[in-house]
């Protein structure tokens, strides 16, 4: 079977989707979902790890990267990212369900196909790294500002601020093509959040990714804030990796988590909001170590 890494386009749609795979395929597949505003380089010190256990698989979501990039929040919407997975499953691995990983956004889109019918059975397993269930998130906000409880709404706004100025009008075109530009989003990672830079991340591409992902934002927040919702059980087992100093994601967003995945693995990883990149190792071993549980189970 093919070890060495490939790159291929994979259609979703009218899209095109950037997707690499590295390992043996006939090994378990991981396929592994950025956040925002990344792409998929951020999981490149992770890959490594992983290559000689798994047959791994990255791609750029709709709006980063090597991918399309479809103007307008409702090209952005849940459905249309849970057929760009189906689309890059259907590629890598017709036959086997996958491990799914997801970091950041990569993990509320995770939440949303682990708890989706079309999925079940496709799904082996699922990680989510600093990506809470967009539902669970949205209900703690929820319930703060009914409670008029001061304290906890301001913990939200200190934590997710840059919320109200990606879901505005012109707000992403300030953030990206002014505050950011010009290396600047580079610099805060390094010096802000310590992480490496070198190499192929943050990708050149990051200030029009930021962009284009505002619309992830744009689509799936505001029209759900207010309204009731309860996510389905999951369909396959879940492991939690919380990072300990998230500067974006409050602890609470996830106390629901265990409602609709029961069994839940629950870790905590020292360090900020990019833990595939702050912490590589210990991500990698964790990934590991819960797939290849499932495996045998």
């Amino acid at each position: 079977m093919p070890t060495a890494a490939d790159s291929r386009t994979v259609r979703s749609g009218g899209l095109s989707l950037a997707v690499t795979s590295a390992g043996d395929a006939g090994r378990p597949t991981v396929v592994l979902v950025h956040g925002y505003p990344d792409t998929k380089e951020v999981w490149d010190l992770v890959v490594g790890r992983l290559v000689p256990r798994f047959h791994i698989v990255t791609y750029d979501v709709r709006g980063a990267g090597a991918s399309s990039a479809p103007r307008g929040p409702a090209a952005y919407d849940m459905a249309r990212l849970a057929d760009d997975f189906a689309a890059v499953c259907d590629a890598v691995s017709p036959d086997r369900p996958v491990h799914l990983v997801g970091h950041d956004w990569g993990g509320i889109q995770g939440w949303e196909f682990v708890t989706a019918e079309r999925f079940a059975g496709h799904i082996a397993s699922f990680t989510s790294i600093a990506g809470p269930a967009l539902g669970h998130a949205l209900s703690a906000t929820r319930s703060a500002l009914r409670a008029r409880d001061l304290p906890r709404a301001l913990d939200r706004a200190r934590h997710s601020w840059y919320i109200v100025p990606l879901c505005l009008p012109g707000g992403p075109t300030l953030m990206w093509r002014v505050a950011l530009a010009g290396g600047r989003w580079r610099q805060w990672l390094r010096v802000v959040e310590r992480l490496p830079v070198n190499g192929g991340y943050p990708a050149t591409s990051a200030c029009r990714d930021g962009w284009h992902g505002a619309n992830l934002y744009r689509r799936n927040i505001p029209h759900r804030l207010w309204r009731r919702e309860r996510l389905a059980p999951a369909h396959a087992p879940v492991q939690l990796i919380v990072p300990a100093r998230d500067r974006f994601i409050p602890p609470a967003y996830y106390d629901a988590a265990e409602m609709v995945a029961p069994g839940l693995c629950r870790r905590q990883v020292p360090g900020s909001h990019w833990a595939p990149r702050a912490q590589p190792d210990l991500v990698a071993e964790w990934i590991a170590h819960f797939a290849e549980h499932i495996e045998k189970t």
